[in-house]
């Protein structure tokens, strides 16, 4: 329903406002959930950056970095399941356009002090549409992974910091976030 500029959508049984629709790309004028025309776009090269952590006990930490997790080698599977999970976005992400990427990146770091492990992806394609959140999918499962193969000897891991980092491509040019600890 609109009234006076404003676009009221009930969701879940609540009625939220929103002030303005148009900035919200997957709403229709009338508040319906559509998938982004991308047609009139040009092709560019597309690149996103995402990245998460996952707090756990040190001991935990340890196992990882030694490849002693019960399941296997904890940081490579989580590898290839980012990979494979930028892949497959569209399918997760009902209003996501599928896209041929060209390039995925995954790396890891640690931090013994702190006891956490960090991933960051990088995805890439030359297409319409930006890769944003293929990146971001493929931090969440590389981090979801290594939950699976630790929670056995450590349930309360903690997966925080997901956020895009940076992209570039598009209309919008090129964006970065301010990086903090």
């Amino acid at each position: 329903m609109t009234e006076s500029g404003n676009i009221w959508i009930r969701m879940h049984g609540l009625l939220t406002r929103f002030l303005n629709m148009s900035e919200f790309t997957h709403f229709d004028e009338r508040g319906r959930a559509v998938m982004v025309d991308v047609a009139d776009k040009d092709d560019t090269r597309r690149i996103a950056v995402a990245s998460g952590r996952i707090r756990m006990l040190p001991d935990t930490l340890t196992r990882i970095l030694g490849g002693q997790a019960a399941k296997g080698d904890a940081l490579g599977i989580a590898r290839i399941a980012a990979i494979q999970a930028t892949k497959r976005t569209a399918e997760l992400i009902p209003l996501c356009h599928p896209i041929a990427l060209t390039r995925v990146g995954v790396e890891f770091s640690h931090d013994v002090g702190e006891s956490w492990v960090a991933c960051e992806v990088t995805a890439e394609t030359v297409g319409k549409t930006g890769v944003e959140m293929e990146a971001l999918t493929g931090v969440s499962v590389a981090l979801l992974t290594i939950y699976d193969m630790c929670k056995a000897v450590d349930r309360g891991m903690r997966m925080t910091d997901i956020r895009l980092l940076e992209k570039q491509g598009g209309r919008s040019g090129h964006w970065q976030a301010e990086r903090h600890a």
